[in-house]
C-alpha cells in the first residue's frame, strides 16, 4: 500500500514538468529573455556606432583595403 501513495507522487512529479514543458516547449523564462532581446533591438543605433559605420564603408586611401 506504501508503494501505491509513491506511485501517485511520482507521476504528479513528471506531470507538471511535461506540462510546463508542453508550452511551446519553452522553459519559463524564455517570454522574459525574448522581451528583452526584442527592447534591446529595438533601441535606436548610438550616433557614434553610426560614424563608425560610415567611416567602415567609405573608402579612404589611408586604408589598406
Amino acid at each position: 500500500m506504501a508503494a501505491d501513495k509513491q506511485q501517485p507522487g511520482k507521476a504528479k512529479a513528471q506531470g507538471s514538468r511535461a506540462h510546463s514543458k508542453g508550452d511551446d516547449a519553452r522553459p519559463e523564462w524564455a517570454e522574459g529573455l525574448r522581451a528583452l532581446y526584442d527592447s534591446v533591438v529595438d533601441e535606436p543605433l548610438p550616433d557614434s556606432f553610426k560614424d563608425l559605420l560610415d567611416r567602415l564603408d567609405d573608402p579612404s586611401p589611408n586604408g589598406s583595403s
